[in-house]
C-alpha cells in the first residue's frame, strides 16, 4: 500500500475537523431574538443601524466630522459654534447654572410591544432644576428612534436643545442618560420588519408581553459612574458630534411631541422633584405609565440655517475661570 492512500483516512478526518471549527466560529457571530438564548459578545451589534451611515450620497451632505479632543484637567472648550442647531435642535431654555448630575434609577418595565424609552433630564423652573421623569413613549410612526435632548455650553451659559424623532440617532451631547443611551447612538434596540426588537441587556423588558426581544451585551453599563449631565463648560462632557450625528441632522425628523412637552411641564409645579429640595435625588424618576403618541406626526425635512450641515471643527481648549461658584461643578449637588 503507498504512503498516500495509507494517510488518506487521517486527512479526511483532519479535513472534516477543520470544517467543524469554522463552522463553530461562524454560529458565534451571529444575533438571536430568542429570549432563552443570549447572544454572545461576537459579531455586530444589530442596534448599529441606528447610527446614520458613515456617508450621505447627497449634494447637501455634511463634510466629515474630526474626532473628539481631550482636555486638560481645569480646562474647558471653547464655546460651540455659533448655530448649534446645526447639530441638533434650537435652543428652548438658558440656565446660569450647569444641571446637576444624573440621579441612578431603575427602568420600569416595558408596558407592551413597540414602546420606545425616554430617558429623564433636569429642566429649567422658577426654582432652578427639576427632574422630568423619564418615561415609555409611543412612537410617533413606524421606525422612529427617540434622540434625547441636552444641556450644553454656549455664549457663557447653558443651553437646552430639545429632543426629536428620526431614522437615525442624532448628537445628544454626548450624555449617557443609561437604559441603551450611551452617548452616542442607541444600544437599546432597532427596528425591523415593522416591529421594535429590545435587548434586554439594556432593557426591563417583560417577556410574556413583549416577545421580539434579544440580548446582546456591548458594554457593562453598571460599571459607568460619570453622571454628567451637559455638554461642554467646566466639569462637562467634551464631545462634538461625529459624523454619522451629523449625517442625521440632514434626513427627515419630527419634533418631540406635544405629550411628551406635557408629561415634563406636568412636574413643573412639583417642588419635590427640585433639585434644591431632593438633593439630586427625585422621588419621581420615572413613570411606569406610558406617554401616548399625537395623532398625525409626520417627518419633515430639516431647517439647518445658512444652507447644508457645516463640517464639525474641533472646539479649541481655552482656560474657565470658576469665581468662587459652588453650583458649577455638578459634583458639588449632593446625590
Amino acid at each position: 500500500m503507498s504512503l498516500i492512500s495509507r494517510r488518506t483516512p487521517l486527512f479526511a478526518f483532519a479535513f472534516a475537523a477543520l470544517l467543524s471549527v469554522a463552522g463553530c466560529h461562524g454560529n458565534q457571530s451571529q444575533t438571536t431574538t430568542d429570549a432563552t438564548q443570549p447572544a454572545p459578545d461576537q459579531g455586530t451589534d444589530p442596534a448599529a443601524a441606528n447610527l446614520a451611515p458613515a456617508t450621505y450620497n447627497t449634494s447637501s451632505a455634511p463634510a466629515a466630522a474630526q474626532p473628539s479632543q481631550p482636555v486638560a484637567s481645569g480646562q474647558s472648550y471653547s464655546d460651540a459654534p455659533p448655530d448649534d442647531s446645526d447639530y441638533s435642535e434650537p435652543a428652548t431654555d438658558y440656565a446660569q447654572q450647569a444641571p446637576p448630575p444624573l440621579p441612578d434609577y431603575q427602568q420600569p418595565p416595558d408596558p407592551g410591544d413597540g414602546y420606545i424609552w425616554t430617558p429623564g433630564y433636569w429642566n429649567n423652573g422658577s426654582n432652578g432644576y427639576y427632574w422630568v421623569p423619564g418615561a415609555w413613549v409611543e412612537p410617533p410612526y413606524s421606525g422612529a428612534l427617540w434622540t434625547p435632548g441636552f444641556w450644553g455650553y454656549s455664549g457663557n451659559r447653558y443651553a437646552f436643545h430639545p429632543g426629536h424623532w428620526g431614522t437615525h440617532i442624532g448628537f445628544y451631547g454626548g450624555i449617557n442618560y443609561g437604559n441603551g443611551y450611551v452617548g452616542l447612538g442607541y444600544e437599546g434596540g432597532y427596528w425591523n420588519g415593522g416591529h421594535f426588537n429590545y435587548n434586554r441587556a439594556y432593557n426591563n423588558v417583560n417577556t410574556t408581553v413583549v416577545h421580539n426581544v434579544y440580548t446582546y451585551n456591548v458594554r457593562n453599563e453598571k460599571t459607568v459612574v460619570n453622571r454628567v449631565s451637559y455638554n461642554g463648560g467646566s466639569g462637562g462632557v467634551q464631545v462634538r458630534p461625529r459624523q454619522p450625528e451629523a449625517v442625521a441632522r440632514q434626513e427627515p425628523y419630527a419634533p418631540r411631541m406635544n405629550s411628551q412637552i406635557q408629561h415634563a411641564e406636568s412636574y413643573r409645579n412639583d417642588h419635590n422633584q427640585y433639585v434644591n429640595v431632593n438633593h439630586g435625588q427625585p422621588p419621581n424618576p420615572a413613570v411606569s405609565h406610558p406617554i401616548h403618541a399625537d395623532p398625525n406626526v409626520h417627518p419633515r425635512a430639516p431647517e439647518v440655517h445658512g444652507g447644508p450641515v457645516r463640517p464639525v471643527q474641533p472646539m479649541r481648549p481655552k482656560p474657565q475661570p470658576n469665581h468662587g461658584n459652588p453650583h458649577e461643578n455638578p459634583h458639588d449637588v449632593p446625590r
